[in-house]
């Protein structure tokens, strides 16, 4: 990784594989910003197979060592590493947002998270990881131990780039894995300096690496690799699922986490003005580039008037513009492919008959990837535009007759990652938190948003629903038990 020195001496624009300690690859991927077009945000090499190869040689080699280094001691490492991303983190975000294109409150806050979930599992290198159980036979003791996987892969997405590669590292190199790792092509930066905060904490060479390139030539060489004993992913559906298959043929472990088409039910005794904030603030904030945004609401007939002028007004409010910019809400959408796709889905949609009551879908004249936020109604409940994933600042509102046709329509999905509701009855919510067929449900709360402390994960088609992420439960998936007699 190479630096343009600025007083924190690590703002980037060129990122590097890291392979064994050894930063390694000329750059040929130019990244551009996709808030100013013509701008350079980052370049980074084009990865291959021979390099994934020479990654998980070097994380075969260091992974006994590592492993045998005392828990605590590998806890100080990552504790060093988010304190450092801390010191750095408004150089690391405004990298992020160029990179990205989310707003600068968002990266300094997503730069946080990565330093606080590198703490949090740091400390962990303190806990107790086994058992001492009674044994039915005289003079026996009965304890047991976690036993790390041995070299794991790691395949993260763009939108998230320091986040999610933080909270699948360090339960990984807590519980004493090495890792490679596979950016998205899309933000290069953030891994960086992610692998160069721990590799400044004192990271032994080999056990934290690197590999930029495609997920086709990268992600597959990692997935078909025989000494990758786990590989956690997370991104789209289709190509989870074509993972899982390579990694089952070999009876591997692997961990999805994949799409979303998070749905929220507003009831009439619900404030309309407070449930208008949560669905905008699940829906539009982040631009709507997370698996956990709300994309699809239903709404009882006696709120739904009001509530939509609630929901306009906030969407109004979610201005649009380059992230570093002040004033700006709302950032710009990460690529031309994701920002035609954002007005594939509301323009057809409209062309389907639905109601646009917010947004347009002509795009910037200068060229600039602001899509502002859309608001649809009117539409059928098997719409395009409600039962398949956008992944932009879109929001299809339907009515419902009532509690029971809203739960059933957020049940009614191939997905099921998060899904709310907004009432005032503790009743209604307490049976919608039973009965939501999701991995997380939020009463009066947005979709998007988790605390780091709790495990994550969705069932249906987001998810393997097997080993959750976040939290202690994310250790699950990066150790295997063992159970150990002893007799005296």
């Amino acid at each position: 990784m190479t630096s343009t020195t600025l007083d924190t001496n690590i703002t980037t624009l060129t990122a590097q594989h890291l392979i064994n300690g050894q930063w390694l690859g000329s750059a040929d991927t130019e990244r551009m910003n996709p808030a100013r077009p013509g701008e350079l945000a980052a370049l980074s090499p084009s990865g291959t197979a021979e390099d994934v190869d020479a990654a998980i040689t070097a994380a075969a080699a260091a992974q006994p060592g590592w492993a045998a280094l005392p828990a605590p001691s590998r806890g100080g490492i990552l504790i060093a590493a988010g304190n450092l991303l801390i010191e750095r983190q408004a150089a690391i975000a405004e990298d992020l947002v160029r990179e990205e294109g989310k707003t600068l409150a968002e990266a300094m806050g997503e730069v946080k998270r990565a330093s606080d979930v590198l703490r949090f599992f740091g400390s962990l290198g303190w806990a107790a990881t086994g058992e001492v159980l009674p044994s039915g036979l005289p003079d026996t003791t009965i304890t047991t131990r976690r036993e790390a996987l041995g070299v794991v892969g790691l395949i993260t997405p763009w939108n998230f780039p320091i986040a999610i590669p933080a909270w699948k590292s360090a339960p990984a190199l807590i519980s004493g894995n090495t890792v490679v790792i596979k950016p998205a092509e899309l933000t290069p930066l953030s891994a960086a300096h992610l692998a160069r905060a721990l590799q400044d904490a004192g990271l032994p060479a080999g056990v934290f690496n690197v590999v930029h390139g495609k997920g086709r030539v990268v992600g597959d060489a990692l997935a078909r690799d025989p000494r990758i004993a786990g590989l956690s992913f997370t991104g789209s559906t289709n190509v989870g699922l074509g993972l899982q298959e390579i990694l089952n043929a070999r009876r591997a472990r692997v961990q999805l986490e994949m799409g979303g088409k998070n749905g929220v039910l507003v009831l009439d005794d619900a404030d309309p003005r407070k449930a208008a904030q949560v669905v905008a603030a699940g829906a539009f904030g982040l631009t709507g580039q997370a698996c956990t945004a709300t994309s699809r609401v239903y709404v009882t007939p006696g709120i739904r008037a009001a509530f939509l002028d609630a929901l306009v007004a906030e969407a109004v409010a979610y201005s649009t513009g380059d992230g570093l910019s002040e004033g700006t809400r709302m950032g710009a959408v990460v690529s031309r492919q994701q920002f035609e796709q954002d007005q594939a889905a509301v323009r057809t949609a409209v062309e389907r008959g639905a109601t646009l009551l917010h947004g347009n879908y002509d795009g910037d004249p200068t060229g600039a990837l602001f899509f502002p936020a859309a608001v649809l109604t009117d539409l059928p409940f098997d719409d395009a535009a409600v039962t398949e994933e956008i992944f932009g600042p879109v929001v299809a509102v339907l009515e419902v007759r009532d509690y029971e046709a809203g739960l059933a329509a957020i049940n009614d999905s191939r997905y099921g990652l998060t899904a709310g509701i907004c009432t005032d009855s503790l009743a209604l919510a307490t049976d919608f938190a039973a009965r939501a067929q999701a991995g997380v449900v939020k009463v009066n709360r947005p979709t998007a948003g988790l605390d780091l402390n709790v495990p994550f994960g969705g069932v249906k088609d987001s998810s393997t629903n097997t080993f959750r992420e976040q939290g202690r439960s994310a250790l699950d998936f990066f150790t295997w038990g063992k159970t150990v007699y002893t007799g005296v």
